[in-house]
């Protein structure tokens, strides 16, 4: 009889501490939790409004005023921003893609920084049309051909998988083009080419011109390389660039290294967007 009710007694018991253990959950209610600090962060979060009653840092009114966005330290600017050389002041950065541009997706805005965008702010060096090559050889190349004659693997080969006809960057009307048209044209597409934006940074995308630019020259037999450029005023070789810096005083000369790549503050600001 004794184990009988030890039995009972011992299931009683633990029918007890389930039904006990056991919430039911709501809206704002979780129920029981065995390790609530798995399900909520205990610590201070910026700009995150999370609170929960365990932490160990202050009330809820604390962490109010805790997550709530500061004002920027006077002077500074966003990572990224860095691309442009505010006031001719040159700022050594890392290029990410995120420098802002100041024109819209529309034909009047197109325009307007074909009109604006003038200057390459980034010398012609060796590296920058090693990687413009590059870039263009695996974003470009396949419509618009290997020499920029538009004819690239889907227009030319098995009779043409695509049957309309890119640009032909080597014509004369995209030679006379300002640097504007193909920076523009890089960062929201044209026509039935889809924008690059998310796929080129800033400096590669300046690159990728550089390096267009550098098969116009070539179509036309002209110079176009980090010793000389013949072929048009708005792009600056190395060269000048290094003999700017050789020759001038500290600080009068703007100027950038990024990657082995001098950065020529010293253009028309326009070219900056």
């Amino acid at each position: 009889m004794n184990s009988k009710y030890q039995f009972y007694g011992t299931f009683m018991f633990l029918l007890a501490l389930i039904l006990t253990s056991c919430q039911s959950t709501g809206v704002n209610k979780t129920g029981s939790e065995y390790m609530p600090d798995m399900a909520h962060s205990v610590a201070y979060e910026a700009n995150t409004y999370g609170y929960y009653y365990h932490n160990r840092w202050g009330t809820e009114d604390d962490l109010h005023k805790m997550v709530q966005p500061r004002k920027p330290i006077g002077g500074t600017i966003a990572r990224g921003m860095a691309g442009m050389a505010h006031e001719g002041r040159g700022i050594a950065y890392t290029a990410n893609g995120s420098v802002p541009y100041y024109y819209g997706n529309s034909e009047e805005e197109r325009t307007r920084a074909t009109a604006e965008v003038i200057n390459n702010p980034f010398p012609i060096s060796k590296g920058s049309l090693e990687k413009g090559k590059a870039l263009y050889n695996i974003q470009c190349a396949i419509c618009h051909g290997e020499k920029a004659d538009g004819a690239g693997y889907l227009v030319r080969d098995d009779g043409g998988k695509y049957p309309v006809q890119p640009a032909i960057l080597t014509s004369d009307d995209f030679i006379a083009s300002s640097n504007g048209r193909y920076y523009h044209a890089i960062m929201y597409g044209k026509n039935l080419m889809g924008g690059y934006s998310d796929k080129l940074s800033y400096e590669e995308r300046w690159y990728v011109i550089q390096y267009i630019r550098s098969l116009q020259a070539a179509s036309k037999k002209l110079e176009y390389s980090e010793k000389a450029n013949n072929f048009n005023t708005t792009d600056t070789p190395y060269s000048v660039i290094a003999a700017k810096l050789a020759s001038s005083p500290k600080g009068d000369v703007a100027v950038v290294a990024t990657d082995s790549i001098v950065v020529d503050h010293t253009h028309d600001a326009k070219s900056h967007h």
